[in-house]
């Protein structure tokens, strides 16, 4: 038993690690973090370590024994912990609110989709499964195809400053309203299979009918009451994190019962508590760093030990549903927004937007996989299919609407341009020179340090830049400096930089720019007063000791600020 408990230990251990590295490194790419789990699990599984060193593959991985079952035990565990943070991102408010354009949207995404998922991809895969039931192949691609993932798409829309517009406030609701219908869908697909047969499938319906409506009225209005309570008598956010858990478990545990997927329940828990108006974004965060940062790689991970993706990818099949998947959801949003009057260049953006399958599609696949829904090549196609569309769609959507993209302090940093400046009473013009002689050492910057510092001290007597709060941003527009280029200095007793306040800035920010790009410096003041925004940003950007510590403080602090715009939607 001692044996077995220490393989289990060291499995779980070498996936978490793997897929929170490889995800982490996928995000330093700009790409998404889910790529890089299911990567990990790729590498782990039978596709390469299986090939490789079978024997290994195996020990670490069982497919049998107390082993397998733990696995199994968390995979159940995960899925139904990430519905219950997707179903927090579900605002039904948003909807009604939008009124007509929205619910038109939303129908056509479902219906079109739908259609084409029944009529091109069952006739293809019918004979791929093991289910019995001839209706239950064309509902699940009909769902499949229907829908979206919300989180992936809200992320998308912050990323491109898109969440508040009026494109925004049309995807989000449409969205919500495709992923409810989908998984409603889904659940009676499920019901149809008879894996659980302790009701009929009209009982089981009926069921799930009555426990959505309990979730979404009666659930809600208990979390409105026990969520102050519990933030008056106890350690929120952790006690309301500990309650929200146990209450989705415990839901997840009664679809299961009465013939459904546990994630169903889950998903509605999240709805019930995401809508409640006492859940702060603090505590919203926190269940977001719980389960992303733990479950989730786990999950996604484990995707990667089930299947052989070498053996199994078509790439035929995997253009075929890919191509077909697009274009149903093109034409869904192109007939929808020509309906409700939208534009046709907005309406092509709002299609790719909503085409983002992501992780929910990948949940989809799996829990057909394990009923016998799906084989393995089709499951393969619907796995790179939800990762492509989730790839391609911010920057499909930045051509088509020919957006910029955000600034991103940290791409203008470097260990070089981060200098702590502890002698006292140092002179102004000494320290942006020395600020500009670090911007010069760094690779591929070709400056004239005398001249440069030169101008932007000519720039400081035209107008100071002390913009108080301790930070001044001394800057200046260079010839022949390809990118933005910025320095931070930290300065012991505080440097008189002529703040609005007074105050000596004690956090220097020298940014130095392109001539040609007179929008782009504007765009970073703005990143930059977000960021150094909080006392708490700047003190933390003040005790930093390196670049590491630094860059962890501004990430951070820019991040926050983002948040702030996507993880409750305006009311």
């Amino acid at each position: 038993m001692m044996e077995h408990h220490v393989w289990i230990f060291l499995s779980m251990g070498i996936l978490l690690g793997a897929a929170r590295l490889l995800g982490e490194l996928t995000k330093q790419m700009g790409l998404t973090s889910l790529l890089g789990e299911i990567g990990a699990g790729i590498l782990l599984g039978p596709t390469v370590l299986g090939a490789l060193q079978p024997e290994v593959f195996s020990s670490l991985f069982p497919s049998s024994g107390e082993g397998a079952d733990v696995l199994k035990a968390l995979t159940a565990v995960s899925i139904a912990m990430f519905l219950l943070v997707s179903g927090m991102e579900v605002d039904l408010s948003t909807v009604w609110r939008q009124g007509r354009r929205a619910l038109i949207v939303s129908a056509t995404g479902v219906v079109l989709p739908f259609a084409v998922g029944v009529a091109a991809l069952f006739p293809l895969f019918l004979g791929m499964g093991t289910v019995d039931n001839p209706l239950v192949f064309p509902l699940f691609w009909g769902t499949a195809l229907s829908i979206s993932a919300l989180p992936v798409i809200a992320r998308v829309l912050m990323e491109l400053n898109l969440f508040r517009t009026d494109m925004g406030m049309i995807v989000m609701p449409a969205a919500v309203v495709q992923d409810v219908l989908g998984w409603c869908v889904f659940a009676v697909v499920l019901s149809m299979m008879g894996i659980n047969q302790t009701f009929s499938i009209g009982e089981t319906i009926a069921y799930t009918l009555a426990f959505s409506a309990f979730a979404v009225v009666v659930l809600r209005r208990v979390f409105d009451r026990v969520i102050p309570w519990i933030s008056a008598h106890w350690d929120s956010p952790g006690a309301i994190i500990g309650i929200g858990v146990s209450v989705a478990l415990i839901a997840a545990a009664f679809t299961e019962w009465i013939g459904i997927h546990g994630l169903f329940g889950a998903f509605f828990v999240g709805i019930a508590l995401g809508d409640s108006r006492h859940l702060n974004e603090r505590t919203r965060f926190a269940f977001h760093q719980f389960i992303s940062y733990f479950f989730a790689p786990l999950f996604f991970a484990s995707i990667g030990l089930q299947v052989d993706f070498g053996r199994h990818f078509d790439i035929v099949l995997v253009l075929t549903v890919l191509g077909i998947a697009t274009f149903g959801k093109l034409a869904g949003s192109l007939v929808g927004c020509h309906l409700a009057g939208i534009s046709r260049r907005d309406a092509v953006a709002i299609g790719f937007a909503m085409n983002a399958r992501g992780a929910m599609e990948i949940i989809l696949g799996l829990v057909a996989l394990q009923y016998g829904i799906l084989s393995e090549k089709p499951f393969v196609a619907l796995v790179v299919m939800a990762l492509f569309t989730s790839l391609a769609s911010g920057p499909i959507i930045k051509r088509v609407l020919r957006l910029k993209r955000l600034p991103i302090l940290t791409d203008f940093m470097s260990g070089r341009t981060f200098l702590r400046f502890d002698e006292p009473t140092m002179p102004r013009a000494e320290i942006i020179r020395r600020m500009v002689e670090a911007i010069g050492t760094t690779p591929r910057t070709r400056i004239d340090v005398d001249a440069v510092a030169r101008l932007v001290l000519e720039r400081e007597e035209l107008m100071h830049t002390g913009i108080g709060d301790g930070i001044a941003i001394p800057h200046a527009r260079i010839p022949g400096v390809d990118k933005p280029r910025i320095a931070i200095g930290i300065t012991r007793d505080g440097v008189d930089f002529d703040a609005p306040d007074g105050k000596p800035a004690r956090i220097v920010i020298l940014l130095l720019t392109p001539v040609e790009d007179t929008n782009l410096p504007l765009e970073i003041f703005a990143e930059i007063a977000r960021t150094f925004s909080s006392d708490d940003t700047r003190l933390k950007v003040f005790q930093a000791m390196n670049f590491t510590e630094l860059k962890a403080v501004v990430k951070h602090a820019a991040g926050a600020a983002r948040r702030q715009k996507v993880l409750k939607w305006p009311l």
